[in-house]
């Protein structure tokens, strides 16, 4: 049996469009979803240090209880698909619950890379005002994560032109799937 398990942001919903379609890629891989939706996040946390922490501190007490009843050790296999301060998210939980994971992060916030120490791919948008690209690229290459890059994108992968923003989603999720195939058979 295989488990993937949906963290997403704090504005970013399981049903927009990253996280929507890597469900439905994981689905058809034969992997069961659990979905972490948060509640009741702080407003205005960008460039508020101590607001971002409370929100990640929240975020892990939630997911603490959502997950609480899980049997992990019934799993063979178990993705996190995160996105935002849920990779950081995604990355104390397993570590706090020695769970050993595959993931894919979304658009993680810099001080993620400080709590990432699993295996996983990384994309970001070389807009992203949550996490400059030199320093994504520097904290990829330390923790030896391949890197996604989206020219011009913004934090949620997106430039502004619908018809470009879809066509970078096709790309993002033929690299996800190559990603989930490629773990499919370690």
């Amino acid at each position: 049996m295989k488990l993937a398990i949906i963290f997403p942001g704090i504005g970013y919903h399981v049903d927009k469009p990253l996280l929507y379609y890597a469900k439905k890629l994981a689905v058809s891989y034969g992997y069961e979803i659990v979905e972490v939706e948060y509640k009741n996040f702080s407003k205005d946390i960008k460039g508020n240090r101590e607001k971002m922490l409370e929100a990640f501190q929240f975020g892990v007490e939630q997911t603490e209880e959502i997950l609480e009843e899980i049997d992990f050790s019934k799993y063979e296999q178990i993705l996190c698909i995160s996105k935002s301060i849920g990779t950081a998210i995604a990355s104390v939980y397993t570590s706090r619950h020695q769970l050993e994971t595959k993931n894919i992060f979304y658009t993680p916030v810099i001080e993620s890379f400080e709590v990432m120490e699993q295996e996983g791919i990384v994309f970001h948008g070389t807009s992203d005002p949550w996490a400059k690209t030199k320093d994504v690229e520097e904290e990829c290459k330390k923790k030896n994560l391949p890197l996604v890059e989206i020219k011009d994108a913004n934090h949620s992968l997106e430039t502004g032109n619908a018809i470009k923003d879809i066509k970078n989603l096709k790309k993002l999720m033929k690299k996800t799937k190559k990603y989930i195939e490629q773990i499919k058979e370690q």
